[in-house]
């Protein structure tokens, strides 16, 4: 594909940038191992039982989601090497990326299992549910849109990672998500910077595949058994909502691009732009409507509680 020719470039600059800010660090030094004894079954040790966490379930129910999503890293990793290539300063990069999201996935669980937040027998088998039905991208091998997906995806995680330590009540949680926050950031920078470029080269197929992204969006977990219900309970907690997605997922990226500012756009690029528009003010609207139930919700369970 010429456009990922031309963009080759970028790739091994925002590689050279990424490398030059990511920092070194070791998931076992995050997890406090000292709470941690031995579970029933081969080592004959305690069984886990739901009074042992101290986390609360909003905070339990983001964090399974989260390392149930990092779980489906090889499907991830299929998806992009498929799209990006194995060859060059692309292949560098999926590897790289890989290899940190592995880290996120390794010090999630061993903080969950160590410090026995969740039942690790229910986790293991929602993981082999999860990762057996495997993960298929939904624009498929369109690389613009691959590109857009993961721009947004990636602030998305920054932003669930970095509210749920806030809400776990757990200083050690709330530390290591923001350490694996911070390498989400730097995923994010990377795609959304590659998009930047992209429309330069590209202005209206990179429209067209913005606008078709953001209004087919979902999280990559959320084919996980439950999913449903656990984001209600999320959003419901502030962790992850319509408004977050609105304004501190969509809109930051959208501003970077100047998408609404942009004046190179031929008739192609205006449609996609115009439907855009569009949609995100519908998306406004919903999300306004959704934090006026909320508080409408808690307001009765204060009542009722007083």
């Amino acid at each position: 594909m010429r456009l990922m020719v031309d963009l080759e470039p970028v790739v091994a600059k925002e590689l050279d940038r990424h490398l030059s800010m990511a920092k070194e660090w070791f998931p076992h030094q995050y997890v406090p191992w000292s709470l941690g004894r031995d579970f029933d079954g081969p080592l004959d040790g305690e069984p886990w039982s739901p009074e042992q966490s101290t986390l609360s379930t909003e905070a339990r129910e983001s964090l399974i989601v989260n390392l149930l999503t990092e779980d489906n890293l090889p499907g991830y990793h299929h998806a992009i090497a498929t799209v990006f290539g194995r060859d060059g300063a692309w292949g560098t990069w999926v590897n790289r990326w890989t290899a940190e999201e592995n880290r996120h996935g390794i010090v999630i669980r061993d903080y969950l299992t160590v410090t026995r937040a969740v039942d690790p027998v229910a986790l293991e088998r929602a993981r082999m549910k999860h990762m057996q039905l495997g993960y298929e991208p939904t624009h498929g091998t369109k690389f613009l849109h691959g590109v857009a997906y993961v721009s947004f995806q990636e602030l998305a995680t920054r932003v669930a990672h970095r509210n749920t330590g806030t809400v776990s009540g757990d200083p050690v949680c709330e530390r290591l998500l923001a350490r694996v926050a911070a390498d989400e950031n730097l995923h994010m920078i990377f795609y959304r910077n590659l998009l930047e470029a992209a429309l330069e080269i590209a202005p209206d197929a990179t429209m067209r595949a913005i606008t078709d992204v953001v209004k087919a969006f979902q999280m990559p977990g959320h084919g996980i058994e439950g999913f449903l219900r656990k984001s209600v309970i999320i959003a419901n907690a502030g962790i992850y909502d319509l408004r977050l997605h609105h304004d501190d997922v969509l809109g930051p990226c959208l501003r970077k691009w100047r998408v609404f500012a942009r004046t190179d756009f031929g008739s192609e690029g205006e449609r996609a732009r115009e439907e855009l528009a569009e949609f995100m003010a519908g998306l406004d609207a919903a999300a306004t409507r959704f934090e006026e139930r909320r508080e409408e919700r808690r307001a009765r369970q204060a009542a009722r509680r007083g």
